[in-house]
Formats: C-alpha cells, structure tokens, sequence
C-alpha cells in the first residue's frame, strides 16, 4: 500500500488518514476476505468516525453518510475518496450515499468517480445480483456472511422458507447448499426480482418461489395450507406495519418468531435475526429463554459477525451504547431447533 501520510495534511486530515490506512491493512490481513469482493473498509461507529462507513463491492466503494447533518462529514467523505483511489487503484467507481439528505436520490447514491455500478458480486463461491441504488441501503448486507455460510453448509436437501427476504441473498445461500426448494416473501417486488437475477446467475435447478406479500397474511395463507419446511428464516425489519400486522423487533420480537413457529417441521431450525440497535442481547436471550420453557425451542447457537463490520482489535475506537453480549454485534443472529407438539406426543 502506498504511505499517503508522506504528503502534506493538516494535524486533523494526518490523524484521519493513518486511521484509515490502519483499518484498511486490517482488511488485507483478514484471511477470511480472500472469498469474498463484498466487505467493509471502514466502519466509523466503531473505528472512530461515528457516521462514515465504507463498503467495497467488487470494484466499486459505497462511501455511506450517516451523518444527521450531512456536511458535517463532507470533508470525511471527500478524503476516503482521495484515500481509497491512491490505496486500492482497481476501486474504479466511488458511490455516495448520504442518508439523510432532502434528495432521494443522494439518499439512493451519486457516482461521484467513475461511470458504471457492478451488478454482481462474489461470496463463498456463489453468486449475487446486486443492484447498489435500489434503496438507501446497497440491496447487499456483508454482516451476515457468516449465516450465509452457515445456510450454505445447512440446508442439502432442506425445504426452505425466506421471510423478510428483501433480495433473497440468504435463500440463495441455502440453494447453493443443495436445498430441495425456496420459498422467498417480501413486500417489496423490485428486491425480489434480484433475488431472480442471483437465481439465474448460478443456474440453479430447484425450484424457487417468490411471493410479493405481507408477512401476515404470507403465515395465514401458508398455515391453511398446512405448508412445513425444514429451515425457515426471519430477518425482519426493525419496523414497520401493514393493515395485516406490525413488526417492531425492539418490543415484539417473539410475537413475530411464534408467528412463523408453526411452518417449522419436526426437528428443523428457525433462523431468527434481531437487528435492533437498542435490544441489548441479555434482553433476546430472554424472550429466547422463555420460549424455550414450552420444550419446543431450543437455542443452538449464535452466528458472530465479521470482524471486518466490527472492527479488529487494533481499530476499535468505540463500543456500541447497549451491549450485544452474548452476541458480538447490534445485528444478532440465533439458530433455533424447533420440535413439533404433534410429534413430540406420538
């Protein structure tokens, strides 16, 4: 990596550019990252610029601005710019998101370097689609690798039922894994039709199902039918609400994981990802807990997020205000076993 720091800055740009080239070895020295081109160069609530987080997707940085006030980290955004292009020269497009601008479309992103966005990338062997001015958000999570790959070596033969798919990339993970079939749901139909793209890509040949619709009425419909499946997954938003139901992961998080408890057959597993910054992680693994006490769920294990989204050892600056302990991170992930009281009592 070229030394920028023998060019002249400013005390305050000096300080800012050595910690970005830290967090930046960081990255190149995680073995982990060698099978994948998705990954977070930077992630400022951690590594000591609370509102700036960086990911790179293939050849393209997606420089997010979090900040309340945007040009609070103009400057922050415009020296990762200039950083990044001398540091990793095959970066070549520069996306800009800024979340809480007045303009959708800054919001979507502005390509600020280069001409063209990637429309895939590679995890794991596998294949996605992405589409990184669908939303606010890149249409792509990297801080949940880890489950994709748990999903991938869990689900040969498997029934599988996506919840909260958004753009499918778990469900794809599980065909990869040798699944028998995937069902995908969501509300959003432009998501899932790059959950097609991701299908296409690695010519699957089991049968995927996608259905454009409200949790809710998804559960009601799936129960009358008297549909089970071996994993079902529920990656829900932190809220929202529909004439069918709410979702709020930080006040009714069971509700939501009992909703889905009957779709799972005998001795199969419900993913269950919370990802509500303020649910400190004592408090799910009570509500985990207190499931458990019927004897048909059973907590098996968390999946920890990578280390490239929560910093490493010698980048961490910050520590989240509410705890995620036993979890390492406000997105936190459990692997429910689920037994079936019809079953159990046979």
């Amino acid at each position: 990596m070229p030394n920028l720091l023998n060019q002249s800055f400013t005390k305050d740009k000096y300080q800012l550019f050595s910690r970005f080239q830290t967090c930046l070895e960081s990255r190149f020295n995680d073995a982990s990252l060698a099978r994948t081109n998705v990954y977070r160069c930077f992630n400022g609530y951690y590594e000591g610029l609370p509102g700036l987080v960086v990911d790179r997707y293939a050849d393209t940085l997606v420089v997010s601005n979090h900040a309340r006030k945007p040009e609070e980290l103009a400057e922050a955004v415009e020296l990762y710019g200039r950083f990044i292009t001398k540091s990793l020269p095959q970066v070549s497009s520069i996306l800009v998101k800024t979340r809480h601008s007045a303009d959708s479309e800054l919001r979507k992103g502005q390509l600020v370097f280069g001409s063209s966005l990637p429309e895939s990338i590679q995890e794991n062997g596998i294949a996605y689609a992405v589409d990184l001015k669908l939303n606010q958000d890149d249409s792509f999570y990297p801080d949940t690798r880890n489950l994709r790959l748990w999903l991938k070596e869990n689900s040969q033969g498997k029934t599988v039922l996506n919840c909260f798919a958004y753009t499918g990339t778990l469900g794809i993970a599980t065909l990869f894994g040798g699944a028998y079939s995937l069902t995908q749901t969501d509300l959003n139909e432009n998501a899932l039709a790059v959950s097609e793209r991701s299908y296409a890509l690695n010519l699957f040949t089991q049968p995927m199902r996608s259905l454009p619709m409200d949790y809710f009425k998804v559960m009601a419909a799936l129960k009358n039918q008297k549909a089970l499946f071996d994993l079902v997954i529920i990656d829900a938003p932190f809220f929202s609400k529909t004439r069918h139901g709410k979702v709020d992961l930080l006040h009714e998080w069971s509700r939501l994981i009992n909703k889905a408890r009957p779709l799972v057959a005998h001795e199969g597993y419900l993913v269950a990802i919370n990802n509500a910054l303020f649910t400190p992680g004592s408090q799910m693994m009570k509500e985990i807990e207190e499931m458990s006490t019927s004897g048909f769920v059973r907590f098996e294990q968390s999946i920890p997020v990578p280390a490239d989204i929560t910093g490493y050892p010698d980048t961490i600056v910050n520590r989240p205000g509410i705890d995620p302990a036993p979890f390492n991170h406000s997105t936190k992930i459990s692997i429910l076993s689920i037994t079936r009281k019809d079953e159990k009592t046979s």
